[in-house]
């Protein structure tokens, strides 16, 4: 990106910009209706842009209309963004931008324009429907395919910066599973592996998708293990980050067996300080995260969670995820053993909800894979420790494509 320009030139640059978009907005499902107010503290002034079924509107300076998102950057920043020279998701992994409100619009809003050069947009978020729920789909780059999964609670935020890295050599999908993100939240959905794994082939047979590489963090690998064991022939290699692999020691089984996922309907909310004090419970090391990026998740759970389906939804997956049998005809690890794709495990040293002594039980049941523990490492190792995470996944999948759908690999280190 140029360096700066005189304070005359970015502010042309910049009212040129928003004049051409609504020549060049690409447009939006039926009943559509959502503001953005833009703010460029560097040269001090703010656009609002309303995007609707029927067009999108800029203008300077802020109305009393309450903003879905507010994002703020500089003049610099914004040019380059509207041009293609770099991602939303760049800029924002770069500290040149910050969002407020639903996060998943703040998003949305660089795949809804054409570049100024007339190309497509680097990204979009678009809605897959499938019979009886919608999938919100983030979508980035050329190649062959590769897949994410979110976690429990997560939403496909929590790979933004891995979707974009990975963008530069494939075509990636960032997914919000039912339940969960922007996607539906239907109540009478099992919510189980088995479910997701549906969802996610059927997802991928909307998209045309034969095979893809597919990665995962906790909840969303084990959702993929379940693609791979179900669907072999349409998984390339499996990237498992602290999978949620079935507990061995379920001490608390009769009580969560007893719990019902229908108390979900129960309005309530949990407060901001109870979910930040979980978020940073997932890492070793909290001075890794930006607190900025903790206070978008928090306050992107809170907004989610707000919703009775979403609650049941959350309890129904937690729940499903601790009474996984680890044994017997159709225990985890025996159907583990069954697994053909190439799979790379990655577990975090200091990981305190699925610990790494759970490599063993892997190691047991499924040799084949590889293993790596990442020091000083919690949960989500994707946000604490991105570019070894990123380099990790890059190097795997460029083995696996070198390899072959079938090749596996085997070993256990350390990263």
């Amino acid at each position: 990106m140029a360096g700066p320009r005189p304070h005359s030139a970015r502010l042309a640059a910049v009212e040129a910009g928003f004049r051409s978009l609504r020549d060049r907005y690409t447009g939006a499902e039926p009943g559509f209706d959502a503001t953005w107010r833009i703010v460029l503290g560097d040269i001090g002034h703010t656009w609002e842009v309303r995007c609707t079924t029927h067009g999108a509107r800029a203008r300077k300076g802020a109305s009393s209309r309450e903003p879905d998102v507010v994002i703020g950057t500089d003049a610099d920043t914004w040019i380059a963004l509207r041009r293609g020279e770099l991602s939303g998701i760049e800029a924002f992994g770069r500290r040149l931008l910050y969002a407020r409100g639903n996060l998943d619009l703040a998003i949305a809003f660089e795949g809804m324009f054409r570049q100024e050069n007339g190309r497509d947009p680097l990204l979009r978020i678009h809605q897959v429907r499938l019979p009886g729920r919608r999938v919100s789909m983030l979508t980035m780059g050329c190649g062959p395919d590769v897949l994410l999964i979110h976690g429990l609670g997560g939403a496909k935020s929590s790979f933004l910066d891995t979707a974009a890295a990975l963008s530069k050599r494939y075509r990636v999908h960032a997914l919000d599973l039912p339940g969960f993100g922007s996607s539906s939240k239907p109540a009478t959905a099992p919510y189980t592996a088995r479910w997701f794994a549906a969802t996610v082939r059927e997802t991928m047979d909307a998209l045309g998708i034969s095979r893809a590489h597919v990665g995962g963090n906790s909840m969303g690998a084990r959702v993929a293990i379940e693609l791979g064991l179900r669907d072999p022939e349409r998984v390339g290699g499996l990237a498992l980050l602290c999978p949620a692999v079935a507990f061995v020691k379920r001490t608390y089984h009769p009580i969560v067996r007893a719990l019902r996922p229908e108390l979900g309907l129960l309005p309530h909310q949990l407060s901001r300080d109870r979910v930040a004090d979980h978020f940073w419970s997932l890492f070793a090391d909290p001075d890794a995260v930006d607190p900025s990026l903790a206070d978008v998740v928090v306050d992107e759970f809170q907004r989610i969670y707000a919703s009775a389906g979403a609650r049941i939804a959350f309890l129904s997956a937690a729940r499903n995820i601790y009474l996984d049998a680890p044994y017997g005809r159709n225990g985890f690890y025996p159907r583990l053993s069954q697994l053909e794709a190439p799979a790379l495990f990655v577990w975090g040293s200091h990981d305190r909800v699925i610990p790494p002594a759970f490599a063993r039980y892997v190691a047991r049941w499924l040799p084949s894979a590889e293993q790596i523990v990442l020091e000083r490492c919690g949960h989500v190792p994707q946000v604490e420790r991105p570019r070894p995470t990123i380099g990790l996944l890059e190097d795997f999948f460029g083995r696996v494509d070198a390899l072959g759908p079938r090749r596996a690999l085997g070993c256990e280190r350390a990263a």
